[in-house]
């Protein structure tokens, strides 16, 4: 494509259109381009939104069988993240998981190996195919204990050990901006003949500046779904499903999403992707200029702020060999992790002190904070963050420490850090609810060999141990003992301390 084709956008000029003319509706939606509150109380803001908020009528198109501007919209889309093809998604990354995952698995009863921290929109995609999930472990950083993806040769294990599976779907980067090259794992699916697909979300902005990690499509994905309002510019839940190679039934795929998105698609929606994408094809790289002055402004302050570390790769000893196993090479500049050295202030109450002070994170855990930035943030931004940090530095020097809750999460990280690989045995799912008359409540010491009815998630580091339908070895019951002797909260599950659990009756299949 062209430079003047790549400086359209197709849903939104044709917006701009619909506005401009003022055709009479007699169509939906029901609020008439807004005119239902004239005279009355106002729409407010959501005033002007209405006067583009249309539906399928000559010359809007239709996402579902697009022919015109969505059509083109879409085409010029795949072009700028170097797709073959790319899909609007009105429902988020989620629409997109889902589709995916029922593309992949069309039947019932199919094994899919993904890894065990993954989006809960994939485990609901599992559910809706029927999938047997064949769960791999992710690697642990051993410095912050946060959870990438799985090794390669792990998932080139699964792949020997089910060489049925009909795909291996991965997550790349973690909500921490953490991540590793796809490409070794793109080539071991390929040389099993099954398509790598990757819940993308958090990366949508990866492979438009140099200074950013390469993206799925170009490591050799098949199927990537990208959360496009997350990073980029779009309104929140637009999002963008691409796709490339032979491996993914297209066709199907189409079928899918119009089975999981809405048949009455929001258009201003739709024409904030194509302006998302347009942003990128018209300044390409220099659109990131200034976000990522911001960062720098930040990371500089960080330097001189030693109350403050920052989760970043570690770097190799002197004679070039690494520290140890890198469980992730890359960290997206976007995401600035931070957390309090000194041990006084959890991530939880870090986050509080600076939302007190007008600065709102992304979001916390027990240690750390994760600031996002994009191509919208400025210098000016992180300016007024640095000062909010220096001001709750000083604030907090007398106070007592958070030391003992750091020390044991990080405990419980290298607990989770097994030297062999964790491969699961296939776990099924469906969408049949759960009886409580199909489950008990036993001691753990006594569950070698039940079938678990409910998901067990110890934090840190927050990762699955069990699903429900899932067989709990003797390995996963010492591992699980262990971190509860260790002091670990357990989530999802009906006790947080796990000295008992949730199992399927005998009489109901819940023994091997």
């Amino acid at each position: 494509m062209n430079k003047l084709q790549r400086c359209r956008a197709p849903v939104y000029e044709m917006l701009e259109q619909y506005r401009i003319v003022g055709n009479i509706s007699y169509h939906v939606p029901g609020h008439k381009n807004g005119a239902a509150y004239d005279g009355v109380e106002g729409a407010g803001f959501l005033d002007e939104v209405m006067k583009y908020d249309v539906t399928e009528i000559t010359g809007t198109d239709d996402l579902h069988h697009p022919e015109g501007v969505i059509k083109e919209a879409q085409e010029l889309a795949a072009d700028c993240f170097g797709a073959e093809e790319s899909f609007f998604l009105v429902g988020g990354s989620t629409a997109g998981n889902l589709a995916l995952i029922l593309t992949a698995c069309p039947e019932p009863g199919m094994i899919l190996i993904l890894q065990r921290n993954v989006h809960k929109s994939v485990i609901h995609g599992l559910m809706l195919a029927g999938v047997r999930a064949v769960f791999v472990e992710p690697l642990i950083d051993p410095l912050s204990g946060l959870a990438v993806a799985p090794a390669a040769e792990a998932v080139e294990a699964a792949l020997a050990a089910y060489p049925e599976a009909a795909a291996v779907f991965v997550t790349m980067p973690n909500y921490y901006g953490m991540g590793s090259d796809l490409a070794p794992l793109a080539r071991i699916c390929h040389d099993s003949g099954v398509p790598l697909l990757v819940d993308e979300a958090h990366g949508a902005h990866y492979g438009q500046h140099p200074a950013l990690p390469a993206g799925a499509l170009a490591c050799g994905a098949d199927g990537v779904v990208q959360s496009t309002h997350k990073m980029l510019t779009a309104m929140t839940m637009g999002a963008m499903l691409h796709v490339q190679g032979q491996r993914l039934d297209r066709a199907l795929l189409s079928q899918r999403l119009a089975m999981v998105q809405s048949s009455s698609p929001s258009y201003p929606m739709m024409a904030s992707l194509d302006l998302a994408r347009r942003l990128l094809h018209s300044r390409g790289s220099d659109a990131f200029t200034a976000g990522l002055a911001a960062v720098d402004v930040l990371r500089r302050g960080l330097a001189e702020l030693p109350r403050y570390g920052l989760v970043q790769p570690a770097e190799p000893l002197h004679d070039g060999t690494p520290l140890h196993k890198a469980a992730y090479e890359t960290q997206d500049p976007f995401k600035v992790v931070i957390y309090d050295a000194t041990g006084v202030l959890g991530g939880f109450e870090l986050q509080r002190r600076l939302e007190a002070k007008g600065c709102v994170p992304e979001m916390s855990d027990d240690r750390h904070v994760v600031l996002l930035f994009s191509l919208g943030s400025k210098a000016e931004d992180a300016a007024r963050l640095l000062q909010a940090l220096r001001e709750i530095d000083s604030e907090v020097t007398s106070e007592s420490p958070h030391t003992a809750g750091i020390l044991e999460s990080q405990n419980i990280s290298t607990w989770n850090n097994l030297n062999v690989l964790q491969i699961s045995a296939p776990v099924p799912f469906s969408l049949k609810p759960v009886s409580v008359n199909e489950v008990e409540s036993i001691n753990l010491e006594h569950s070698v060999g039940r079938v678990a009815a409910e998901m067990v998630i110890p934090y840190p580091p927050g990762i699955p141990l069990l699903y429900p339908g899932e067989v709990i070895t003797d390995q996963i019951q010492q591992r699980l003992t262990g971190l509860a002797y260790g002091g670990a909260k357990f989530q999802a599950c009906a006790d947080p301390v796990l000295q008992r659990i949730k199992v399927y009756n005998i009489q109901k299949g819940g023994e091997v």
